[in-house]
């Protein structure tokens, strides 16, 4: 599994490329030449970038859901809405398209934020309002997540 770290800031260009952050595309640069799954958040406004093996490791779990239950085919559905390979160009750009650009109301600048495997693209002004704390108590999320967890891997 592949761990990314950070968090970063870029700006869209006029076609709706994102150029990646150098420090980014150094954590990404195995997935590279396998491409990318761009898709749609299921909570939030935002884009999640799935390297090709990531995207791989879901779908096979999504994969042994039984399609002959209606939840799990309409999940399906709509965790597959809009979903977009992509490829990071010789430039170390990404062209985000239109309907994805749309839905995560991406204007001019963009923060692209490490989510363990994944990579989230925000829209600058909708991260910094989601991660300001005004809806959540991040203290109280903290404990009701990790609160109860006894395997902590030797950290004291």
């Amino acid at each position: 599994m592949i761990s990314i770290v950070g968090t970063y800031e870029c700006k869209v260009d006029a076609k709706g490329r994102l150029l990646m952050p150098a420090p980014l595309k150094k954590q990404l640069a195995s997935s590279l030449q396998n491409g990318f799954v761009l898709k749609r958040s299921v909570f939030q406004p935002c884009l999640e970038l799935y390297p090709m093996e990531e995207w791989d490791l879901m779908m096979q779990k999504i994969n042994t859901l039984n399609r002959f239950v209606k939840k799990n085919n309409d999940f399906i559905r709509r965790f597959t809405a809009g979903v977009k390979i992509v490829e990071i160009d010789a430039l170390g750009r990404l062209l985000v398209p239109k309907d994805l650009v749309s839905f995560a109301s991406i204007s001019k600048e963009v923060v692209f934020s490490s989510a363990v495997n994944i990579v989230e693209i925000w829209d600058k002004d909708l991260y910094e309002k989601s991660i300001s704390g005004e809806d959540v108590d991040f203290a109280d999320l903290a404990e009701d997540v990790m609160g109860n967890s006894n395997d902590d891997h030797g950290i004291s």
